[in-house]
C-alpha cells in the first residue's frame, strides 16, 4: 500500500515538474504573442514586458501585415516554396541514399557510410565558400535552386534512413524478387512505405531546418523579392528605425507552417525517432 501510495506522489511529483517545464519553455512564445497585440509606440516604451496596458491589445498589427505589407508575403511564398521543394527532394534523395547503404552489399558501402558519418562533423560555415563558388559556376546565385541544391541530400538525413532501414525484413525483398519485382520496385511499393515513421519524423526536422535557415538564404540570395521569412524579417532591423508592425506579428506568423507540419507527422515523429535511433 505505502508503495503504491509513493507511486503515485511520484508520479505527481513529475507531473507538475513536466508541466513547469513547459510553461518554461512556452512562456517566450506567449510573450510573443501578446506582444503581436500591442501597438509599436507601446512596444518602444515598455518593450516585451507584462508592464503595460492590456486595454491596448488589438489587430492593427495583422491588419496592417494582411493590408499593407506586400514584402512579407513575398518573403512568405518564397519559405515556403524552398522549404516544401527541400523537404521533398531531401526526403526521396536521403531515404533511397540511406536505404542503399542498409540493404544493399557493394564494394565500398563502409567506405561511403564513413564519408557520410565524416560530413556530419565538419561545421557547415567550412562548406560555405566552396559551396557559394559552385553556385556562382552554375550560376545559380538568387535562385531558388542556389538554396535547395545543397540541402538536396543532408548527411544527417542518410545516416538517419540508414538506421531506421536496417531494421526492415530482408525477407519482403527476396519474396518480391521471387515474384519478379525490379529493385525500384521493391523499394518504392514495399519498403518505403515501411519507411514512413522515419519519413514522418524526417519531414519535421528537415522542414523545421529549411523554414529557419538563415546563414546560406543570405549568402545566395540577393534582391529583396527572394528573400525568404529569416532574412526579410532582419532587414526590418535597421540603424535609422525598427518596424515592430510587421517584425513581431510577422514572427508569429511564422509559427504556423511549423505547427501545422509537426501535427500533420506528429504520430510518425516518436515512432520515427525511437526506432531510427536504436537500429544498427
Amino acid at each position: 500500500m505505502k508503495s503504491e501510495q509513493r507511486k503515485n506522489t511520484f508520479t505527481w511529483v513529475i507531473n507538475i515538474g513536466m508541466a513547469i517545464v513547459c510553461l518554461i519553455a512556452l512562456f517566450p512564445v506567449i510573450m510573443l504573442l501578446i506582444s503581436s497585440l500591442r501597438p509599436s509606440s507601446e512596444l518602444m516604451r515598455t518593450g516585451i514586458s507584462l508592464a503595460f496596458d492590456w486595454s491596448m491589445l488589438n489587430l492593427d498589427n495583422y491588419n496592417y501585415i494582411f493590408t499593407q505589407a506586400g514584402s512579407y508575403w513575398s518573403w512568405y511564398t518564397n519559405s515556403l516554396i524552398i522549404s516544401a521543394v527541400t523537404i521533398v527532394l531531401s526526403l526521396f534523395f536521403s531515404s533511397m541514399v540511406g536505404y542503399a547503404l542498409a540493404v544493399y552489399d557493394f564494394k565500398g558501402r563502409n567506405l561511403f557510410f564513413t564519408f557520410v558519418v565524416f560530413i556530419l562533423m565538419v561545421p557547415f560555415e567550412i562548406l560555405m565558400l566552396p559551396l557559394f563558388q559552385m553556385m556562382i559556376k552554375a550560376q545559380l546565385v538568387d535562385s531558388y535552386l542556389g538554396v535547395i541544391l545543397p540541402m538536396v541530400v543532408a548527411p544527417i538525413a542518410v545516416f538517419f534512413f540508414r538506421q531506421y532501414a536496417l531494421g526492415l525484413p530482408v525477407q519482403l525483398m527476396d519474396a518480391a524478387r521471387i515474384d519478379g519485382s525490379t529493385e525500384y520496385g521493391i523499394f518504392f511499393k514495399i519498403m518505403l512505405p515501411l519507411m514512413g515513421p522515419s519519413l514522418g519524423a524526417m519531414a519535421i526536422l528537415q522542414g523545421l531546418g529549411s523554414w529557419n535557415n538563415f546563414l546560406w538564404p543570405l549568402i545566395v540570395l540577393r534582391s529583396n523579392d527572394m528573400f525568404t521569412l529569416p532574412i526579410g524579417l532582419a532587414t526590418l532591423l535597421t540603424p535609422y528605425g525598427n518596424n515592430y508592425d510587421v517584425l513581431i506579428a510577422g514572427s508569429v506568423m511564422t509559427i504556423v507552417p511549423i505547427i501545422i507540419l509537426f501535427i500533420f507527422f506528429q504520430r510518425y515523429f516518436v515512432a520515427g525517432l525511437t526506432t531510427g535511433g536504436v537500429k544498427g
